[in-house]
């Protein structure tokens, strides 16, 4: 009987144990992601006892306020639609997104010297106040990429190509947050998917912006390259299968290559560089990783190399075949060449500061990947001025100030072709890289450059 008595001992101090380890793992391990998941409804009771920071644009410009009239306490967003994507929502019945999210511990005060402050002021009965956040975006940029885009599918993002911070971030279409709850029903079945951050998430297949890629792999792994001349004759034949190009080129190097956007030099370049060497170019921009942005970022995907065909080869050197990318990742590639090869660290909060307005901690620029040599990075930023000069960019040009770019015209078997470019400007001292895509919109000559140009001179004006 003693026996038994010990072993029940035994199992319950056991099973004890096992329930400290586990609530000491929920509180320690987990405690912080718990604490801040947007579908904790803790958050909404210890909300309601404090002030949520604010957040700011990078001039000042307010993005997310907690209101005090007419309704208190209710979080209230200035920007409307134009910068919902980025900054997200709080909804106590739909949970929260975008920096909103992501930032909560900051924005509840529940954090350094915050969080001690807001100890003491619950303790004394006194109001309590969360932390602030500056991010990079520039307010006015936003609502004059918004309006560009109107009421067409697509995304812009727009970097500093010196320090990765994004100026702007816009998916079309939106929604306006101060009315998540009542407009959520049908926000869910809008077939056109507003409440995707298309800018970050979206994958499409990249066109033929995808060629800078396959062109710095190719000068990399043939470094005599630039010096070839290739002809074209208008198609490629590949295991019986015919790649039609957009015009018969004739002879031409890479540079000219790139900036008429030759199919067929394009394809005999990623048959040579073979399936490693085509990732080995993906992998070098970073395209298949997230960037750590701090909100989710899809990253791209494509074939496996072992799985690659000659016929897939091809048609992924050329932004077709199976191969898909956001819109971040391809504003980065842009950046990356307008920066002698090296991508820096894209950021989207400039600074955090404290509910009393000191600053607490500040953004620090640094190198992400470096995807290109100094060399190579000015090949292709020279064969992206001439897109724009005679090539298939002319679109983005401005008077102003010399533009670089690369357009792309996606095939996409559930429509029409998606309007891509990706550049950046002044060229001869890049500061701005953008990348621009229209849902099934056709040429992107003809629809996306026209939009980076207005975007880049609207930049301009602002002293970026």
């Amino acid at each position: 009987m003693k026996h038994n008595i010990l072993k029940l001992g035994y199992l319950l101090l056991g099973l004890f144990i096992v329930l400290i380890i586990y609530l000491s793992y929920l509180q320690v391990i987990r405690g912080p992601e718990l604490a801040v998941n947007p579908y904790n409804r803790r958050l909404e009771e210890f909300e309601s006892r404090i002030i949520r920071g604010t957040v700011f644009d990078t001039r000042g410009t307010v993005l997310a306020a907690t209101g005090y009239s007419p309704d208190p306490g209710k979080r209230v967003y200035p920007q409307g639609p134009a910068a919902v994507h980025l900054v997200g929502y709080i909804s106590g019945r739909y949970g929260r997104t975008g920096v909103e999210s992501v930032y909560d511990r900051h924005l509840l005060g529940m954090e350094g010297i915050d969080q001690v402050r807001n100890l003491v002021s619950r303790l004394l009965g006194r109001e309590q106040a969360g932390g602030h956040l500056v991010l990079t975006v520039d307010a006015a940029l936003q609502k004059t990429a918004a309006d560009l885009l109107g009421d067409r599918r697509g995304a812009v993002v727009m970097l500093d190509t010196r320090t990765g911070a994004v100026r702007v971030m816009v998916s079309s279409p939106g929604f306006d947050p101060n009315f998540v709850d009542e407009a959520w029903s049908r926000l869910e079945k809008d077939p056109d998917l507003p409440l995707i951050n298309r800018a970050t998430q979206g994958a499409y297949p990249p066109g033929s912006i995808i060629k800078v890629v396959v062109a710095a792999g190719a000068l990399s792994a043939n470094p005599g390259l630039e010096q070839e001349v290739f002809n074209c004759q208008g198609f490629l034949v590949i295991d019986g299968y015919r790649l039609t190009d957009t015009a018969v080129h004739g002879n031409l190097d890479i540079k000219k290559a790139l900036a008429v956007s030759c199919n067929t030099v394009f394809a005999r370049l990623g048959l040579s560089l073979k399936p490693d060497g085509l990732h080995r170019a993906v992998n070098a921009f970073g395209l298949k990783k997230d960037p750590g942005l701090g909100i989710p970022v899809r990253p791209g995907t494509m074939v496996a190399p072992k799985a690659m065909t000659p016929v897939e080869l091809a048609a992924s050197a050329i932004g077709q075949g199976e191969m898909l990318v956001s819109p971040l990742h391809m504003a980065l590639v842009a950046a990356g060449i307008a920066n002698q090869g090296t991508i820096m660290h894209p950021f989207v909060v400039e600074s955090f500061k404290n509910a009393q307005g000191q600053t607490v901690r500040q953004a620090v620029y640094r190198p992400w990947l470096t995807a290109a040599t100094p060399d190579i990075a000015g090949v292709l930023k020279e064969s992206m001025v001439d897109a724009v000069v005679y090539g298939t960019a002319q679109a983005a040009g401005l008077p102003e100030m010399q533009v670089a770019g690369k357009t792309g015209s996606a095939q996409n078997p559930h429509g029409q072709t998606h309007a891509w470019f990706i550049g950046f400007a002044p060229a001869e001292k890049p500061r701005l890289a953008v990348a621009v895509i229209l849902e099934n919109a056709g040429a992107g000559g003809s629809v996306a450059a026209p939009i980076a140009g207005k975007l880049f001179s609207a930049a301009a004006k602002r002293g970026y």
